[in-house]
C-alpha cells in the first residue's frame, strides 16, 4: 500500500468509527449548523472563528442563530462534543476541515476572496499529512484548485498525495422550516478519486443525501446556478411589475393565477430589492470569471440591474403616493419602515434592501424609523456603518400615528397587520402583505 493510500485509508477508518475530529472554520449562519450536525452525528468538533464574542457565547451554551436552538447547542457544549476557539493553531488537531467563511463581492463587484485567502493561510501553518479540507463558501469555478490549493500546497504538502482537498457548497436557507443542514442534499466533489470518497464517507455520516459531481469546478458551478435562476427569475418579476403597474395591471394578482397552470410555470415574486448572502452577490462571480473566456453573461448582468434599481423604483412609488394622497412631499416625510431583516421571520439583515431604502429616503430629505420583531437594533453593516445603533420601535397606535406613511419591506408574519392598516395613513406594500390577508383600503398602495 502507498503512502498516499495508507493516508486515505486511514482517514476513511476514523471517518467511519466516527473517531474523527471535525474543525470548521466560521460559525456564522452556515458553518455553526453545520458544526451541530457534524456534532449530533458522533463526530468531535472543533469550531473556529476571529470574533470572540462569538466563542464566549458558544461557551456559555447560548446560540446566536435562530436555526440552532441554545438548547443543542448547550448540550453538545455540556458533552464535549463541540468546543470553539480563536486559535487556529488547533487545526492541527483536526482531521476535516470545512471552510465557511463570507465570499462578498467589492464595490466594482468583482470577487472578494480575502477571506477565503486568510483563512487558507492560517491553515497552511498547521497542515499535516492525512488531513481533508473542504471549502464551503460560494465562489467561481476553479477556486478550490486554483487558490485554495495554491496557498496549502506553499507547504510542500501535495494534494491528493499528503492531504485531500475537496468543495461541497453550502445551501442554507434561514427562516426555512422544512429544511436543514442535515436533510438538505449536499453536493460533493473532491480534487481526485480519494479526496471524493473522503467527501462522500463524512458528508454520508451527517446528511441524509449526497450527491456527488465530477470535480471541484463542477460543484461550485452548482451553487452559482442555483443562484443564478433565483436572481434572473426575481428579476423578471420585478421588471413585469414595473410594465404592469404601468397598465394598471396587478401583478400579484397575474401571478396567482399564473400558478394555477401544473406545468411549465414556477411562481416567483417580486419584492423591494434582493437580500441575503447569496442571490445578491453570487452570480457577480460567474460573471468576473466569464471574462477570462471573454464571454458575456448578458442575462445575469441585467437581472443585477433590475433588482439593483428596485429600492428607488420602491422609493418614487412612495413619493408619488405621498403627494396624490396626502399632498405632502418626501422631503417633509416621517416614514416607518416596516421589516429590516432580508426575508420574513428571520434576523439576517445581510444585503437587506431595507438599509437602502432607509439611505434613499434619507438622501431626499425624509425622516426614517423602523420597526422589526427580529431585529431590536441595527448591527454594524460594511455599507451603512451610519446606521448602526438604531433600534426598533415599539408598533402600537401611538406610534404609527406619529408617521406620514408606513412602508412594508420585510412582511414579517408576526405583525398584526389588520391593526396597522387601521392605524396607518398611508401604507406602501412591496410585498403585498395586505392583499394576501384580504386586507384593503384606499390608502394602501403597492408598489
Amino acid at each position: 500500500m502507498t503512502v498516499t493510500a495508507s493516508l486515505h485509508e486511514s482517514l476513511l477508518s476514523r471517518i467511519q468509527t466516527r473517531s474523527a475530529r471535525a474543525g470548521v472554520i466560521g460559525l456564522g449562519y452556515v458553518g455553526l449548523p453545520l458544526a451541530m450536525a457534524i456534532a449530533s452525528n458522533g463526530f468531535s468538533v472543533t469550531g473556529f472563528d476571529v470574533d470572540p464574542e462569538k466563542i464566549v457565547k458558544i461557551a456559555d451554551g447560548h446560540s446566536y442563530i435562530e436555526a440552532v436552538p441554545a438548547s443543542l447547542l448547550s448540550e453538545h457544549v455540556r458533552e464535549g462534543r463541540f468546543r470553539a476557539t480563536v486559535d487556529f493553531s488547533e487545526l492541527s488537531d483536526c482531521d476535516i476541515i470545512i471552510i465557511c467563511v463570507p465570499t462578498p463581492i467589492t464595490k466594482h463587484r468583482a470577487p472578494d476572496l480575502s477571506y477565503i485567502v486568510k483563512t487558507c493561510e492560517s491553515i497552511a501553518k498547521s497542515l499535516r499529512k492525512g488531513q481533508l479540507v473542504v471549502l464551503e463558501s460560494t465562489t467561481y469555478p476553479g477556486t478550490t484548485d486554483d487558490v485554495v490549493r495554491s496557498i496549502l500546497e506553499k507547504t510542500g504538502l501535495k494534494s491528493g498525495q499528503d492531504f485531500f482537498l475537496g468543495f461541497s457548497p453550502e445551501r442554507e436557507d434561514p427562516g426555512n422550516r422544512d429544511f436543514k443542514t442535515s436533510n438538505i442534499p449536499k453536493i460533493v466533489a473532491g480534487s481526485g478519486e480519494q479526496a471524493s470518497r473522503l467527501l462522500v464517507a463524512f458528508y454520508g455520516a451527517v446528511v441524509t443525501t449526497v450527491v456527488p459531481v465530477s470535480s471541484t469546478a463542477t460543484a461550485e458551478a452548482v451553487k452559482l446556478t442555483e443562484n443564478v435562476f433565483r436572481a434572473v427569475n426575481i428579476a423578471l418579476v420585478n421588471e413585469l411589475k414595473v410594465v404592469y403597474e404601468a397598465m394598471g395591471i396587478d401583478i400579484w394578482e397575474v401571478i396567482d393565477a399564473a400558478k394555477t397552470k401544473p406545468f411549465g410555470y414556477m411562481p416567483f415574486y417580486p419584492g423591494p430589492g434582493l437580500g441575503g448572502h447569496c442571490i445578491p452577490i453570487d452570480p457577480f462571480y460567474l460573471t468576473w470569471k466569464s471574462h477570462e473566456y471573454e464571454l458575456p453573461t448578458r442575462f445575469i448582468e441585467l437581472a443585477g440591474e433590475i433588482n439593483s434599481a428596485m429600492p428607488r423604483h420602491v422609493v418614487d412609488r412612495l413619493a408619488e403616493a405621498l403627494d396624490m394622497r396626502l399632498g405632502q412631499a418626501l422631503s417633509r416625510s416621517r416614514v416607518l419602515v416596516v421589516g429590516l431583516a432580508y426575508k420574513k421571520n428571520v434576523p439576517d439583515i445581510r444585503e437587506s434592501p431595507s438599509l437602502k431604502l432607509i439611505e434613499l429616503i434619507e438622501a431626499r430629505g425624509g425622516t426614517t424609523s423602523y420597526h422589526d420583531p427580529h431585529v431590536a437594533s441595527v448591527p454594524a453593516t460594511r455599507e451603512y456603518l451610519n446606521l448602526k445603533g438604531r433600534l426598533s420601535l415599539e408598533l402600537t397606535e401611538q406610534t404609527v400615528t406619529g408617521f406620514d406613511a408606513v412602508l412594508i419591506s420585510t412582511d414579517h408574519d408576526q405583525i398584526d397587520y389588520a391593526a396597522l392598516a387601521g392605524w396607518s395613513k398611508l401604507i406602501v406594500d412591496t410585498r403585498n402583505a395586505f392583499g394576501r390577508r384580504g386586507i384593503a383600503g384606499d390608502h394602501i398602495v403597492k408598489a
